[in-house]
């Protein structure tokens, strides 16, 4: 297990049975799916921060059919690569890309965190070997450099937050879209597309980037699987809801994944 903090005072947590406590005496009770929930309720923007349970559910049907294994796969690799003892991933959501993870390092002790309960209650059925958290990114609950890696898929993070948790020499790999990732969808539902915004830019002193990749391959989506990738984006949200239908029903060629991602490097 990670090294977990008291998310009020920042001082350790340890476990006895289902109840973490520190020594200032905060306490927090596991979850009976397994999860801990470290996501005080001053630092939720919202009452139901993160996804919608409609998004997460277009997510974990999309995600489960397989469209995004390429993706997962080279996650795996490249983590693997440096054999970590602790990981944690930061914006896990319902915890596919996680779950494969513990599976290709069985030997790490890994974490994920998102800052939906939804989500994590999700991940939770996914599998029992991965410390599951409810928490943000911008106040991750683990102790001051003692991980060996991070992971991010499409989330958000903190550069103070990812140099005071990883340790010397430890790396954060970072995955987002690159400008070409779905732009002939993007094309489709919308009359004037925005830029893509760049995954990394003024990396601050204390981090170093040591590999720099883009994964492309082509999506052949049915009708099903069209609908869940437009439902688990803001896409299903920001475009007009017949453009949307109109483009499940006619499908979409030239449809291409273009994912970029970042190894960075505490110094």
């Amino acid at each position: 297990m990670l090294n977990l903090i008291c998310p009020l005072c920042h001082t350790a947590l340890t476990q006895q049975e289902r109840q973490w406590r520190c020594s200032n005496q905060h306490s927090y009770d596991q979850a009976r799916q397994g999860y801990l929930n470290l996501l005080l309720v001053q630092h939720k923007r919202s009452k139901q921060p993160g996804d919608t349970p409609q998004m997460l559910g277009c997510r974990q049907a999309f995600l489960d059919a397989g469209h995004y294994q390429p993706v997962s796969e080279q996650i795996n690799q490249s983590l693997a690569a440096q054999t970590p003892a602790s990981l944690l991933d930061m914006g896990c959501g319902e915890g596919y890309y996680t779950t494969r993870l513990q599976q290709a390092l069985p030997d790490t002790a890994i974490a994920g965190l998102d800052i939906s309960k939804d989500a994590i209650i999700k991940a939770c059925r996914r599998s029992r070997s991965v410390q599951w958290l409810v928490g943000s990114s911008a106040r991750l609950p683990v102790a001051d450099a003692s991980l060996d890696a991070l992971l991010c898929v499409f989330s958000p993070w903190s550069w103070d937050e990812c140099l005071r948790t990883l340790k010397p020499g430890g790396r954060a790999l970072l995955v987002g879209p690159q400008a070409e990732h779905l732009l002939s969808l993007r094309e489709s539902l919308y009359d004037q597309i925005h830029p893509t915004p760049d995954l990394i830019r003024d990396c601050p002193s204390g981090l170093k980037i040591v590999s720099d990749q883009t994964l492309r391959y082509a999506l052949n989506l049915n009708p099903a699987d069209l609908a869940n990738l437009i439902g688990m984006t803001p896409h299903g949200f920001r475009s007009q809801p017949e453009r949307q239908q109109a483009l499940i029903e006619a499908g979409i060629e030239g449809l291409e994944v273009a994912m970029r991602l970042v190894m960075l490097q505490r110094r």
